[in-house]
């Protein structure tokens, strides 16, 4: 079923089997997003719901960034949810979402401050609106969001808990292609060249994860190397930041932190920028 309207959804929902579980996306789907459906549709059970939005979101945009050529590929994209068993597409048009200017919007506090939020000011206030009125308008039970977006996960996950919205948040693992890359949206743009300079992302975490028993400078030492040398390649990357942060808060660890931290790493490869992440345990160094 297909909903491109707030009263079309309205009509629809009362027909939702318990529980009903959200995947909100962007449209442009891959075989990346059949992970969060699946995991969807697990969590959903033989009798419960799966609605999936598809709504490229233009709060949290900036500008100069890709709005307008963001693929949009609508047809597509309910043939895939099909085939997961989606009971529900919701793509409403930008008027459908914001009938008029946004005069109330999420704030996402300090947390959303950093990293990316540095990067891309007003980027998670846009999303935390967005994914609000999505809960307000689907009124799910839980919903399903890709690790490769690890801070806006958290800022959600404390967005549902902060204002008792009553959803369950889950995140499920980064899903990445044959060589590495993880999947996304944004990899159509990439050249063949690109794409090989863009796989050192994934490399550099890779390294940053072998040198967890050396701490975590160790760590950022062997993945800002494998960085540098992709910034010499041809096309060059050039990297937006490289952080191991505390996955409670998203700041930076301390030189002695021991236990599970989070590699964070964004960067620009000709016009596309890509983020990645990977979870890294640092284990108790011998004499600590």
């Amino acid at each position: 079923m297909l909903a491109r309207t707030r009263l079309g959804l309205a009509a629809a929902r009362p027909g939702l089997a318990a529980p009903v579980v959200l995947v909100p996306t962007m449209g442009a789907l891959h075989a990346g997003h059949r992970a969060p459906l699946r995991r969807a549709r697990e969590m959903a059970g033989g009798h419960g719901s799966v609605v999936v939005s598809v709504f490229v979101n233009p709060l949290q945009f900036g500008p100069g960034e890709d709005l307008a050529r963001y693929p949009r590929t609508l047809s597509e994209d309910i043939a895939l949810c099909a085939q997961e068993g989606a009971a529900l597409i919701f793509a409403p048009a930008p008027r459908e979402m914001y009938p008029r200017e946004q005069r109330v919007t999420v704030s996402p506090g300090p947390m959303g401050e950093t990293l990316e939020g540095a990067f891309r000011p007003g980027f998670f206030g846009g999303v935390l609106t967005v994914v609000l009125k999505l809960f307000c308008m689907v009124r799910p039970d839980a919903a399903v969001f890709g690790e490769k977006d690890a801070q806006q996960l958290a800022l959600i996950a404390a967005m549902a808990q902060d204002l008792d919205l009553g959803v369950q948040v889950v995140g499920v693992p980064t899903v990445r292609d044959s060589d590495g890359l993880a999947a996304s949206s944004r990899n159509s743009y990439l050249s063949a060249p690109e794409r090989a300079t863009a796989l050192r992302i994934p490399q550099a975490l890779k390294a940053g994860e072998r040198a967890a028993s050396g701490g975590p400078g160790a760590v950022l030492r062997a993945a800002t190397s494998v960085l540098a040398e992709a910034e010499r390649a041809e096309p060059a990357l050039r990297p937006d930041y490289l952080e191991l942060v505390d996955p409670a808060g998203f700041e930076p660890v301390s030189p002695g932190y021991v236990g599970e931290a989070l590699l964070l790493v964004a960067a620009r490869v000709g016009a596309t920028r890509l983020i990645d992440n990977m979870r890294v345990a640092i284990p108790p160094r011998p004499g600590d």
